[in-house]
């Protein structure tokens, strides 16, 4: 499904990743785990095509994304990867139901397909009593529940994950586990996610443990 090879990323003389070499298959959750300044952040967004390595190569189902030009890029971004964030960065502005639709209104999708689409996972997510609610007027799950519903709009391959859960209290955060856990088995959703939460890494089914730019080591999770 997703291939890195030979990845490397520095920020001026600091080498932030060195050398990661992956591959993800479809249809699975792995974590990225490490501590801080280990490089999590800045792998997920080079594997989502948000930042481009200094050297080396992403393959999604065989193509070199790598390669595409800026719009190329976007387009397929937009398209292929859906992004959920510690933060939900959802726009104050709009409605639950607005802020699902815009990567498929991005995406050329009509306002009537595009609400069809954000009904149904804000159904299957059991929002349908919040779809006119504004960020402020939802809770931190609901926020969040949201946020993943508009990174399902546009049906990607693949969804990555910077801390989901990171910003909830222990109700939510679970409740959210147990939602990317049901994505994957009734959607076929692959993902990736990095987290400091053990309890969720321990569940995925791969653990991928990153040390200063490294990747130290792998392991298998309670699903695998």
């Amino acid at each position: 499904m997703i291939k890195a090879k030979n990845i490397k990323k520095s920020f001026g003389n600091l080498e932030v990743l060195k050398n990661i070499h992956l591959d993800i298959p479809r249809e699975k959750i792995y974590s990225v785990v490490g501590a801080s300044g280990a490089g999590k952040t800045t792998l997920l967004q080079i594997l989502g095509t948000l930042s481009r390595p200094d050297s080396g190569e992403i393959f999604y189902n065989d193509k070199n994304v790598s390669a595409l030009p800026e719009k190329k890029l976007a387009e397929f971004r937009n398209k292929e990867i859906g992004f959920v964030f510690q933060f939900h960065h959802l726009l104050p502005e709009f409605t639950a139901l607005e802020n699902v639709c815009i990567p498929a209104f991005i995406a050329g999708l009509s306002k009537r397909d595009a609400e069809k689409e954000a009904m149904k996972l804000i159904d299957y997510l059991g929002l349908n009593d919040r779809i006119h609610h504004k960020p402020s007027e939802l809770s931190g799950g609901e926020k969040q529940r949201v946020a993943v519903a508009r990174a399902l709009i546009n049906k990607p391959a693949v969804v990555l994950a910077d801390e989901p859960s990171g910003n909830l209290d222990s109700a939510n955060r679970n409740e959210l586990h147990d939602l990317l856990f049901n994505l994957r088995d009734d959607f076929g959703q692959t993902f990736v996610i990095v987290t400091h939460d053990d309890q969720f890494a321990e569940r995925s089914d791969k653990i991928i443990h990153l040390k200063d730019g490294v990747i130290e080591g792998w392991e298998n999770g309670t699903t695998e």
